[in-house]
């Protein structure tokens, strides 16, 4: 009498379904973290709309009323100055917007009261909390650059001239210079302490706003070859003749002279990643000491 041999079933490892399955929810569990996380410095930004406004457009107001319409008027200044003079304050906006968003409020987290300890302890990675605040800063700063072209609009008069045609590399550019100046507040506040934050208003602002072409273009400044090669390491120098390329308009069908528009993306692409490699680290170094 024979017997018929029959294979053996193979099954799947259950060991991978497993590990597949705990991947999907430790997935989704960081992904809702991260979301109140940002949710949550949203509504509080909301709470605070009025501080808010008021360190988002005190400078822009100042620079635009004094260099964008007294100065013209009185005849210190060509009338055309504002139409050059306007990227460079929104460009600066942004870079205020985001840095007093993202390093005065780290500068705090991490201080005495460590208030960041909220915050690690949500079921999110260190390098995770980290982007999320340059993100959320980041948003900050698009909203500080959105609210100087209406108050532009609203002090220049005749002198607010902005091309239409060139939309998205304004947003663009916009946009990356937020995650860029975001990711150097990282790195700002995460080595600031508490004692340390007049540095912030004496040294990173003044230095930042006279090398980064907000009161003259690049190619103005040609004679001068030791300050246009200066300005070139500043990220606020390529947002801001970014900003004018997309937006000045055209004199006799022609563009005004400025950074090549794929240099901007470049300067300001390097300058992101690096800022945000350094910031993350410098971070984290501090978070867990």
């Amino acid at each position: 009498m024979s017997t018929i041999a029959t294979p053996p079933l193979t099954r799947e490892p259950a060991s991978s379904a497993t590990t597949t399955t705990h991947a999907r929810s430790r997935a989704s569990i960081v992904t809702a973290a991260l979301w109140h996380t940002l949710r949550r410095d949203i509504v509080v930004t909301m709470r605070e709309i009025i501080p808010f406004l008021v360190q988002t457009l005190v400078m822009p107001l100042c620079l635009l009323l004094v260099f964008g319409r007294i100065m013209p008027g009185v005849g210190a200044t060509h009338q055309a100055y504002p139409a050059s003079l306007l990227p460079g304050v929104i460009a600066f906006s942004i870079f205020q917007g985001s840095i007093l968003a993202i390093t005065l409020s780290l500068i705090l987290d991490l201080g005495a009261i460590r208030e960041i300890d909220d915050r690690l302890l949500a079921p999110l990675p260190v390098s995770l909390v980290a982007i999320e605040k340059v993100f959320f800063s980041a948003i900050r700063a698009m909203f500080a650059g959105a609210l100087t072209f209406l108050l532009a609009y609203w002090i220049l008069g005749s002198g607010y001239q902005v091309r239409g045609d060139e939309l998205l590399p304004l947003i663009g550019i916009m946009f990356l210079y937020a995650l860029s100046s975001s990711a150097l507040g990282l790195i700002i506040g995460a080595a600031l302490s508490p004692d340390k934050i007049y540095l912030l208003f004496t040294l990173v602002f003044s230095a930042t706003l006279y090398t980064g072409c907000v009161y003259f273009s690049w190619s103005s400044i040609s004679s001068i070859k030791v300050l246009q090669i200066i300005t070139l390491f500043n990220p606020l120098t390529y947002a801001s003749e970014g900003l004018r390329y997309a937006m000045m308009p055209l004199t006799n069908g022609h563009a005004s002279a400025t950074l090549p528009i794929g240099w901007v993306v470049l300067g300001l692409s390097v300058s992101f990643f690096i800022f945000l490699i350094i910031g993350i680290q410098t971070f984290h170094k501090r978070v867990i000491s």
